[in-house]
């Protein structure tokens, strides 16, 4: 009788312990390093609103230029998605002048000098989808190397620029308003 009533005691024991494991906690601290997180970066150039909306993917102990991301290939700049950007009024990057609108950034990163790519496609996965015939515009920017590492690609928006940084290199594309 006593094994029986010890095994009972056991059995309920244990199916207690899985049932804690089952339930999270909501006010957890969740651990973001596991994966790329959604941000949104809001700012204004000269009037104009600008948000970018894109997955952050981090470092993660791993080599980022030439490695996850290859030189001299099309980026989404981002993960999961294609990032995008709206901007409120009509701008220009270089020469190019671009209607007020929603659009995905590309780049092609290179070791010294990445192409920053404008898109009109915004609903696209990745690189996969991506057709260089739906571009808006191609502008070269050179890139910096910097002495801290930004561990999640990081997008803002400072002194009419959209600045781009990771890992430890960031790219800065001037943004003109009319």
């Amino acid at each position: 009788m006593m094994k029986v009533l010890l095994l009972v005691m056991l059995a309920v024991l244990l199916k207690d312990t899985q049932a804690q494991h089952r339930y999270t906690n909501p006010n957890a601290i969740v651990d973001t390093f596991k994966k790329s997180i959604p941000c949104i970066t809001k700012g204004a150039i000269n009037g104009a609103d600008v948000e970018i909306n894109y997955y952050s993917p981090g470092v993660k102990n791993r080599t980022i230029w030439g490695g996850l991301v290859p030189y001299g290939e099309v980026w989404v700049t981002g993960a999961h998605s294609a990032t995008n950007i709206t901007i409120s009024k009509t701008f220009s990057v270089g020469n190019v002048k671009v209607k007020a609108g929603k659009y995905a950034i590309f780049t092609i990163p290179g070791k010294d000098e990445w192409i920053f790519i404008l898109n009109k496609n915004y609903e696209q996965h990745l690189a996969d989808d991506y057709k260089q015939e739906e571009d808006i515009l191609r502008f070269a920017v050179k890139s910096t190397s910097v002495d801290t590492i930004t561990e999640r690609l990081q997008y803002s928006i400072i002194d009419n620029k959209l600045v781009i940084a990771w890992e430890k290199v960031k790219i800065e594309i001037p943004i003109a308003v009319d």
